[in-house]
């Protein structure tokens, strides 16, 4: 079942990409006590993802922390090192980079796409989330396009 605004996001471990390469993350220590701007991706490098989704919050990470963010972070069924890449490549130092490889988080939030079909197994429906001390304000999933996750429609939400 898809999480739905006033639940909580749930509590597991993925990986963030640290200084010496792969490193743990609990959710529930990321979204503890903060409002965090979570936004999700199909996968890393794709087009949509890297030509539309990802840049509306690389230009917009200022204006959204002037909203009141204090983390802005992105999630792919990828592994710690391609979006350590994929950070890098899109000039996204603001963006906190999640690695969920396993699609742990993913299947917990109910917001997986079976993309097995093109060859690229489970990966994460495109969403964005505004989440304040844990708790689901706003989510935005996209069956096509990125109307309901565009950065854009984040900040008026906030």
């Amino acid at each position: 079942m898809t999480i739905t605004t006033g639940e909580r996001i749930p509590d597991v471990t993925i990986k963030t990409n640290g200084a010496e390469g792969p490193e743990d993350i609990r959710t529930g220590e990321l979204f503890s006590g903060k409002k965090v701007v979570l936004f999700a991706v199909p996968g890393a490098f794709t087009p949509g993802c890297s030509n539309t989704h990802m840049p509306g919050f690389v230009v917009n990470a200022d204006k959204l922390q002037a909203q009141g963010v204090d983390t802005i972070a992105c999630l792919a069924v990828n592994d710690a090192f391609v979006m350590g890449a994929w950070q890098q490549d899109q000039n996204a130092q603001a963006i906190t980079m999640l690695a969920d490889g396993n699609a742990e988080l993913t299947r917990a939030l109910g917001l997986e796409l079976d993309a097995s079909g093109g060859g690229m197994g489970i990966r994460c429906k495109r969403f964005a989330a505004i989440v304040n001390d844990g708790v689901v304000e706003y989510l935005g999933v996209d069956d096509k396009g990125v109307d309901k996750s565009s950065a854009e429609t984040v900040m008026a939400q906030l």
